[in-house]
């Protein structure tokens, strides 16, 4: 993909975000995305398969959380890729950078952390999902530990 032999199948890119083109809010896509514009807001893909392809003029001001991303230009925010991602020469990361494979060429830079998440971890659930799940895993403990005390 940014160099060397490659036998993975190349998924097409069904939309793309134009030079000139400025998106404010979130994005959810399934399949490919290219970005050579700018997007103000978050970008989700709701499949396994799906592909971000940010290039070098392109930039993302938010939190991406898609399971294969191609980056060669910036994104401000949180980055996870429960497959892979690959950052080019020119790609910039303000923000942590989760991961299951990671393929950095010299030149990319992440101001951020650099967390591996093996095994294609579900990193794509949303963070606020994640809180919900959490409460409701947490009411269902109280409430089976209430039951026990109340039978014995």
């Amino acid at each position: 993909m940014l160099g060397g032999s490659n036998k993975r199948k190349v998924s097409q890119m069904d939309t793309l975000v134009g030079h000139n083109t400025k998106i404010v809010g979130d994005i959810h896509f399934e399949g490919g995305l290219h970005v050579d514009g700018l997007i103000e807001g978050n970008v989700y893909a709701r499949d396994s398969g799906s592909r971000l392809s940010i290039s070098e003029r392109g930039q993302v001001q938010g939190e991406v959380r898609v399971p294969e991303i191609m980056l060669n230009g910036m994104v401000k925010g949180d980055v996870y890729a429960s497959d892979r991602i690959e950052l080019g020469v020119k790609a910039k990361v303000e923000g942590n950078v989760y991961y299951n494979l990671i393929r950095m060429e010299a030149g990319a830079m992440v101001n951020g952390k650099l967390v591996h998440k093996p095994g294609g971890s579900p990193v794509l659930a949303l963070k606020h999902e994640q809180d919900v799940r959490a409460d409701a895993d947490t009411d269902a403990a109280q409430d089976e530990a209430g039951s026990g005390q109340q039978a014995g």
